[in-house]
């Protein structure tokens, strides 16, 4: 088998601490699976003492069945699992724990549904709430956060604490454990029971785990215990792809790994066999910018046969004109859809390029779970007033508009059939409550007859919803830019259309579309584009490559305001560009919604000038 000098050394690692950093296209599962068979044909070592951990359960079948292909399928014993799959074994034999005893993740958020609304807190979607607990409860449980010094960022302080704590009463009073527990009570487990770690660590003496930048604090406390005392830990991974911070992953626990370790061996895996050399130098440009990184020379294997493009648009309608037109040409000269992927930085900025290829018929497939624009809260409320402007009278319709903006009408006097002139004769008495129910039927009035497009100006603006959603978004903790960019979405959807009824219809189009998106991820459409976020992308690679809207606020995202946010962008970015083998596009727009929209900083790092 031929190596290349650094994947030798580290093939050929026998014992102690070793830090593998293997960048994009490094050949790390070659690398981690030879090891693996060295280290039993060379080294005598018994397979049943040796554990590789992974990520992803796809991930770990599929080192497995490449380390059975390489050895013939001679060589068993030796342990293959996820963090939670391994320490969950560990828990079945300490605590006789079963499947049973696992939470389900409907479980757990009908459980956190509960506790919210016992709590009575004012949400116009309570889903998202729901999504934004769970995620805040696995960050304090995987970062090993003291309650009490965790800041909620969807909640009071006290209502998170309250939330939480009911929530941890409730799965210990039924034996149940949620995912993020399979390590803490591991965790917990070892550091009470010596005598079982001990039993564990002479099971395991070499520990192997993939993808090592995106370890979190507990789940790196248990290996080290579980490593000692010979420390036979080899761990692979690039600092430069650690992007799910968000999830709790740590970057600087590689990067401290050598202090951990003193006497550790670094191997860098320094050549790149996915991408062209155009692309490979171009993504380094890039990456080198972050200071908290190995440094590191990767070298291209392939020769400069490919391309980088950068590529400005007035705006978005003609950068996605752009990317269906190109994706066009290159099919049509052999290359298949499935060779070709679309990343953006967030799910909500396909959805505009996803109307594009459905309407000239390019089969995609999404990655990814694409929300509908057309069924956010902030539409249904749009549509309510709608709904009013074409005669709608019903009490539940005009319960969603009349206090959006507040305008203090009691739900108490609102009927069945709504009735603008009894209304105003409950108020008669009360001048500016008269006043408000009087405006609030003449805007009604006035946007019957407008285009879409107007309608949602004159919503926003004149009626003043704009307003109410900035006071919501502070109430709430919720960045209002983000409220206010569906706003914008729905704008930009409603410019193409004269009137509400075909407006409507695009709607209905759209959604039977997104079904039959969902059927078609679930029956794997093979020959089809990949609809993707840069995030969903990790891992992949694609003969050509579109990263659109690499803008200010986009890539960097508008959220990331501290250096580490801004480093993790850029590791994000650098990720996307090393998903390609032979094509990278890299475009950036100058105006959306009306405003105008910088490049971004990372295409400057690239030495890419701004067009005037």
């Amino acid at each position: 088998m031929k190596y290349s000098k650094a994947q030798k050394k580290a093939v050929s690692h026998h014992e102690g601490p070793a830090l593998i950093l293997a960048g994009p296209g490094s050949g790390k599962t070659f690398t981690i699976t030879h090891r693996i068979k060295y280290l039993v044909e060379e080294y005598k070592v018994n397979p049943s003492e040796i554990l590789v951990i992974t990520f992803t359960k796809a991930a770990a079948v599929e080192m497995r069945e490449r380390f059975s292909m390489l050895s013939d399928g001679n060589i068993k014993g030796v342990t293959f699992g996820t963090f939670h799959s391994v320490f969950f074994q560990i828990l079945k034999y300490a605590y006789r724990f079963s499947v049973d005893n696992i939470l389900r993740e409907e479980t757990k958020r009908e459980l956190i549904r509960t506790f919210i609304n016992d709590e009575e807190l004012d949400t116009e979607d309570e889903n998202e709430l729901i999504d934004n607990v769970i995620s805040e409860i696995s960050m304090v449980k995987g970062c090993m956060i003291e309650l009490d010094n965790y800041y909620s960022n969807c909640c009071s302080e006290e209502v998170f604490k309250k939330i939480y704590r009911q929530y941890e009463k409730k799965l210990r009073d039924n034996r149940l454990l949620d995912f993020d527990d399979m390590l803490v009570v591991t965790y917990e487990l070892f550091r009470a029971r010596k005598d079982i770690l001990a039993g564990w660590q002479k099971k395991y003496r070499y520990i192997l785990i993939d993808e090592f930048q995106d370890i979190n604090l507990v789940q790196y406390e248990i290996v080290r215990m579980l490593a000692l005392p010979e420390n036979n830990l080899f761990v692979v991974g690039d600092d430069d792809q650690s992007i799910y911070g968000f999830r709790g992953a740590k970057p600087e626990i590689m990067l401290n790994f050598k202090n951990h370790y003193p006497g550790c061996k670094e191997i860098l895996l320094d050549y790149n066999y996915r991408s062209d050399k155009y692309i490979v130098e171009n993504a380094l440009r890039v990456i080198e910018h972050n200071k908290n990184r190995f440094d590191k020379n990767i070298k291209p294997s392939a020769k400069a046969e490919g391309t980088v493009n950068v590529c400005r648009f007035e705006n978005t309608g003609q950068e996605n004109q752009r990317i269906v037109s190109e994706v066009r040409r290159l099919h049509e000269k052999g290359v298949k859809w499935q060779d070709m992927a679309v990343l953006f930085r967030t799910n909500q900025g396909a959805r505009a390029l996803v109307e594009k290829f459905i309407e000239y018929q390019i089969p995609f497939t999404m990655k990814d779970r694409l929300p509908n624009l057309y069924e956010h809260w902030i539409a249904k409320d749009l549509f309510a007033y709608i709904a009013m402007a074409r005669g709608d009278r019903t009490r539940k319709t005009f319960l969603q508009i009349m206090n959006k903006p507040k305008r203090y009408i009691a739900r108490d006097y609102i009927e069945q059939e709504i009735s603008f002139d009894k209304l105003k004769n409950l108020y008669a008495d009360k001048d500016w409550m008269y006043d408000r129910i009087d405006r609030l039927e003449y805007d009604i009035r006035v946007m019957e007859t407008m285009p879409p497009v107007a309608a949602i100006t004159y919503f926003r603006n004149a009626i003043g919803y704009e307003g109410y959603l900035k006071e919501y978004a502070v109430s709430h903790r919720i960045p209002e830019e983000e409220l206010i960019h569906i706003l914008d979405e729905l704008k930009e959807s409603a410019k193409n259309y004269k009137d509400y009824d075909s407006w409507f219809a695009h709607m209905e189009e759209y959604k039977r579309t997104l079904e039959i998106i969902a059927q078609n991820k679930k029956e794997k459409r093979e020959d089809a584009i990949e609809v993707a976020t840069l995030h969903g992308a990790k891992g992949l690679e694609y003969s050509v490559v579109f990263i659109p809207d690499v803008n200010e606020d986009v890539i960097p995202h508008k959220k990331a305001g501290s250096e580490g946010d801004i480093e993790e962008e850029r590791r994000l970015l650098y990720v996307g560009m090393t998903r390609a083998k032979n094509i990278l596009n890299l475009y950036y727009v100058k105006e959306r919604y009306n405003k105008n929209l910088e490049m971004s900083r990372f295409l400057k790092d690239m030495g890419v000038r701004e067009s005037k």
